[in-house]
């Protein structure tokens, strides 16, 4: 059990309770740093959490007209945004970044993906490869630089890394965002820190980001400690954020050790960074909807898929446009993640699975039909062109008609959907 789930089944038996009492407030204490624990967070922090919430749930009366679980359900919530840390807005200005990180903390990745994200802010961004002891670093962040659309700049075989630093900055003036990857080793030590203060005097960073792996858990804290002690670090970014169980681990560890945390990896695709928002996080934790990075989810998705606006304009729902709807939600990730924003984080995993491997599916039979049968899908009812999409696309028979079926169902859906003037008001004011 994650740290989100684990939460979110506290908060369920709580809010099952008839009477809240001090037994109650203590039990569900309990589940609360059973969670907290299993999601490595130190157990300091943890025994000083619980007795905040055990204290204020027992002294303290809730507002006129508030729910006793309401209550601490928000004050869970509040005391928890503390614990993992203050939310970080990056500065859309001209600046140089300097990465630092052990080895198998996404440093490289990290680098590419913070390029992308100021380039597709308007500012143009140029990477640095200062990497002179991993071998491929340099391949790799030219290829990452390619597939973010972002500058680059290496020596390849040159192993002063701070030669290259200073000649890449003198290369990248007219770039307003120059990111420097550096390297790095298996623990921090003289060898490295020694490069650092070097590449640090070339380069003249106004930012020193420390990257770090979220599952080491609560080592995250150590790790800034030690970065911080040795070249003054700006802040971390934290990898690995949608796979690890020790996420939380992590970042409560890191805002104990008074570093600020800048930025979250939430996915292996170059998009998926985003700087970091406490409340946003927690809400994510404890299954609050997060319509906002949902709508802007979607909207990043299809500019990715090249589609322009104006053609998810559904008049007719027909294979043709179903396809365009599969493109874009294909780019928008795991659709466990999707199912979060929306406030649904429980979904089971093997169902979520499932259904992203049916999506997947669908789109290449569609892609193997004619311009006539994604049009008009009644002349699938011939056998032969049945056949021939299913050797098409690689698939069995069965999933082309497990399409079709899928498909009537989601064209009456639609239908009934569009005549309704009611839904068509509410989805307005919604929206």
């Amino acid at each position: 059990m994650d740290l989100g789930e684990g939460l979110r089944h506290a908060i369920a038996k709580l809010t099952r309770s008839v009477i809240i009492d001090a037994k109650t407030i203590k039990e569900f204490s309990k589940e609360l740093q059973k969670s907290l624990l299993g999601a490595d967070v130190d157990v300091e922090l943890v025994l000083k959490f619980t007795k905040d919430i055990e204290d204020k749930a027992l002294k303290v009366k809730p507002p006129s007209g508030v729910a006793p679980t309401d209550y601490i359900t928000n004050m869970v919530y509040d005391e928890l945004v503390k614990l993992m840390g203050s939310s970080y807005e990056p500065q859309l200005k001209r600046q140089r970044i300097l990465m630092m990180g052990l080895y198998g903390s996404g440093k490289t990745t990290s680098s590419a993906k913070l390029a992308k994200y100021y380039q597709d802010r308007g500012l143009g961004a140029a990477v640095i490869c200062c990497d002179v002891t991993r071998p491929a670093a340099y391949e790799q962040l030219e290829t990452l630089a390619k597939q973010a659309n972002v500058s680059f700049f290496g020596i390849k075989g040159e192993k002063d890394a701070a030669r290259i630093a200073k000649e890449g900055a003198e290369k990248f003036k007219d770039k307003q965002v120059i990111i420097c990857d550096t390297s790095g080793r298996n623990a921090l030590d003289d060898n490295l820190i020694g490069e650092l203060k070097r590449v640090d005097s070339a380069f003249k960073p106004d930012e020193k980001i420390l990257v770090i792996s979220a599952d080491t858990g609560q080592i995250a804290g150590k790790q800034a400690r030690e970065f911080n002690s040795a070249v003054k670090i700006s802040g971390v970014l934290v990898t690995k954020m949608d796979g690890s169980g020790k996420g939380g681990g992590a970042l409560s560890a890191t805002n104990a050790a008074n570093t600020k945390i800048m930025f979250i990896g939430i996915g292996e695709k170059l998009g998926n960074l985003e700087p970091y928002n406490a409340e946003k996080f927690i809400g994510g934790l404890l299954g609050i909807p997060d319509i906002g990075s949902l709508v802007e989810h979607v909207q990043d998705a299809i500019k990715e898929a090249g589609i322009a606006p104006e053609d998810l304009q559904v008049d007719e729902l027909n294979f043709e446009t179903f396809y365009t709807q599969l493109k874009a939600m294909n780019k928008m990730g795991p659709l466990k993640n999707v199912f979060g924003m929306m406030g649904a984080p429980d979904v089971p995993k093997e169902i979520a699975e499932q259904g992203e491997e049916k999506l997947n599916k669908y789109k290449v039979i569609i892609a193997s039909m004619t311009k006539e049968e994604r049009l008009n899908e009644k002349v699938l009812h011939d056998t032969d062109r049945i056949r021939r999409i299913a050797l098409g696309s690689g698939t069995k028979e069965k999933d082309v008609h497990d399409l079709i079926s899928d498909f009537s169902k989601m064209k009456k859906m639609f239908s009934s959907l569009k005549n309704d003037r009611g839904f068509k008001k509410k989805f307005a004011k919604f929206m």
